[in-house]
Formats: C-alpha cells, sequence, structure tokens
C-alpha cells in the first residue's frame, strides 16, 4: 500500500464552512446545510478544490504494490480520518463524515482531463428510471427494484477518449447476379459479374471510447450520444459529490476501437453508394483511420451493480441524457406460474367448449 500524507481536497461552503455539492438540476453549488448557492466563478474566488491553488499536483511520498493492486493513502481534509483509494480512483468519499474526496493527483499531468461534461440529471432521476425497469416487464424479480438496489444508484465520471477522425482509401467489390429461366425444353442460367473500385474520405468528429477498463464497453456504447456541445472546461468543483475515475487505457490502446467504428461506418457507406446489382462481396479493403485531434474528457453516468442469484447485473444511465441501459433477469417462478397459469386457462376453455358441444 503507498503511504501518502497529502489530504484529499474537498469543496467547502464559503458562507458556513459545510461541505459543498454540485447540483446537477440547477448546475450550481448548493450548500444543505446554510442553502447558499454559488457559481463556478464564485466557487473560484475562494480557497475550496476549484481554485486554481488547489488545481495544483499533489506529489505522492512512497508507493508499493500489493497484490498487483497499487492503493493510495489520503486524509479527509474535513474530519482528518484516513482514506483508501485505488490508483484509478479520483474522486471518491469520506466513509466518516461523508465528505466529497478529491484525489487531484489522479487528475493532473498526463491524467488531466480538458473537458468535461457535468451532471444535468440528478439522483432522483436516475432513481425513477431505475424503478420504471419494471414497467412492462411482469417477469421482472419482485425483490430486484427494491429500496436497497435502488440507493445503490452512484454518479460517476468516468474517463473517455474523443477522436478527431479522418477515414481514406479504397473499396473494391465484385457483385453478381444470376437469373435463370425456362424455355421449351431447356433451363437457362445466365450470371452477370460486375467489379465496382470506389475512393473515399470520410471525416468523424469526437467519437467516444470508455478509457477505464472496469467498465465494460457494450454498456458505455449503449448510453451513448452525449452531446459534447455541452462540455465545459474541466474543475476539480464539478467532482463534488460524485465519483470518479482515472484512465488506465491509454489512447493508442482505446484507438483501436475507434478505428474499427469509423472504417465500419465508411465502408457501410461506399457500399450502400455504389450502383451495382446483385450482392456485393469486397475483394480489397485499403482504408485507414488517422487521428486528426485526441481530447481526454469525464463524461457523466449514474450505474448502479445488483446481484441477483449470485450473477451481477450492471445498468447504466447517461448523466447528461437520461438514456438508460442494462440487462434485467427473469423471475423463473413467475415465468412457471404463467405458463401454468395460461395452460390451467387453455384447458377450463376447452372442457366448456366440449361441454358446450362446440366443435373446433
Amino acid at each position: 500500500m503507498a503511504d501518502n500524507r497529502s489530504r484529499a481536497l474537498d469543496n467547502k461552503c464559503p458562507s458556513c464552512g459545510a461541505p459543498i455539492l454540485y447540483n446537477a438540476t440547477t448546475h450550481n453549488w448548493v450548500c444543505e446545510y446554510c442553502h447558499s448557492k454559488f457559481s463556478l466563478e464564485e466557487m473560484k474566488k475562494y480557497n475550496n478544490a476549484s481554485s486554481k491553488e488547489n488545481n495544483e499536483p499533489i506529489k505522492k511520498v512512497i508507493k508499493k504494490t500489493t497484490d498487483n493492486t497499487t492503493y493510495v493513502r489520503y486524509f479527509c481534509k474535513n474530519c482528518n480520518a484516513e482514506i483508501i483509494a485505488d490508483e484509478n480512483t479520483a474522486s471518491t468519499f469520506c466513509v466518516y463524515c461523508g465528505n466529497t474526496a478529491i484525489l487531484k493527483e489522479k487528475l493532473s499531468g498526463e491524467f488531466a482531463p480538458s473537458k468535461i461534461i457535468p451532471f444535468k440529471k440528478d439522483k432522483n432521476y436516475a432513481i425513477n428510471g431505475f424503478k420504471m425497469l419494471k414497467k412492462g416487464r411482469p417477469f421482472v424479480p419482485k425483490d430486484f427494484v427494491n429500496e436497497k438496489n435502488i440507493e445503490k444508484i452512484t454518479g460517476v465520471y468516468i474517463p473517455f477518449w474523443l477522436y478527431d477522425v479522418m477515414v481514406n482509401g479504397e473499396l473494391n467489390v465484385k457483385s453478381t447476379r444470376v437469373a435463370s429461366w425456362r424455355s421449351g425444353d431447356y433451363a437457362y442460367t445466365k450470371t452477370d459479374i460486375y467489379a465496382a473500385d470506389s475512393i473515399g474520405e470520410m471525416s468523424y468528429g469526437k467519437v467516444p471510447v470508455d478509457g477505464s477498463s472496469r467498465f465494460a464497453n457494450d454498456i458505455m456504447n449503449a448510453i451513448e450520444p452525449f452531446d459534447y456541445s455541452e462540455l465545459e472546461e474541466y474543475n476539480h468543483a464539478y467532482l463534488s459529490g460524485f465519483l470518479a475515475e482515472k484512465y488506465d487505457v491509454d489512447s493508442s490502446t482505446a484507438f483501436e476501437d475507434a478505428r474499427k467504428r469509423t472504417v465500419k461506418s465508411t465502408t457501410d457507406k461506399m457500399l450502400s453508394d455504389m450502383s451495382v446489382p446483385g450482392s456485393k462481396v469486397i475483394t480489397n479493403n485499403t482504408l485507414a483511420a488517422n487521428i486528426q485531434k485526441t481530447d481526454y474528457v469525464l463524461l457523466p453516468v449514474w450505474m448502479v451493480n445488483v446481484k441477483y442469484n449470485n450473477k451481477y447485473y450492471t445498468f447504466a444511465m447517461n448523466g447528461q441524457t437520461g438514456e438508460f441501459v442494462g440487462n434485467i433477469p427473469l423471475s423463473v417462478g413467475k415465468v412457471i406460474l404463467w405458463y401454468f397459469g395460461l395452460f390451467f386457462l387453455i384447458a377450463c376453455v376447452g372442457l366448456l367448449l366440449n361441454y358446450l358441444g362446440v366443435v373446433i
């Protein structure tokens, strides 16, 4: 375990000194104790985590790895309690006083994000979204969408790479069309073979790739898109009240996913534009994706993991748009009851019709 004697940052209310949190609904900082409200510019005037002084990097004192996991020790700036976090956690909570602990060294230097989209959907919105999962789904287990699971919903800023990509190259296609007919005693088959070549170029802006190995790519892809016109300059103050991660998948590794997506989209577009009949088969594809620009950003996601029958189910909601995704388990008991209930109903109807002498 690494021993870091640096203080974890927090955001204090300039009026009363109590912890202050970012409010996703009002888009400012609200103190729950004295009910004061502050804008980002007002927060910057005070010695909070958002100030220039507190945005300077913290020097790490000792680093030691145990069991292939690196842990860092911090101390809560509010109550001086010890805070333990792994090397990828950038914002967490003090378990003693509940204060947000912003571990700013995790988001400095090469790990400093350039932009952030602040949360626009609050926890109540996420809770209602989770409750609505059972609507129209009669086989959802009764105890799945209950209060103890709902309370596990957590707002997390997840690291993303955004790539501006240019794809260009050549696509060669062979197309075959087969026609058959009969004339008298003879059957005829005609095969037409076509060749088509296309040279193309397409540009893509802000192609997102999840930069954390903790979160499944299919879940992160499913909650897209984000509205990148609402990207703000990064500031530690936005982390107040939320968890945050730093990337552990570097830019070059993550780009492979963006490369596949953009090359596939370009290929599909070029194929659809080729006016040749019949089924198309690609004989040569030299399309290549090249990075024009890379941005490292934090994007807002509400997350909840639910354990049911010794299996974990992950749900995620886009903290900006409210898009909700996840796999829902089925209650085996409800399915069996429904099956036997339906079987019993059909049997009763059959007996009744037989009794009435109705022939089906």
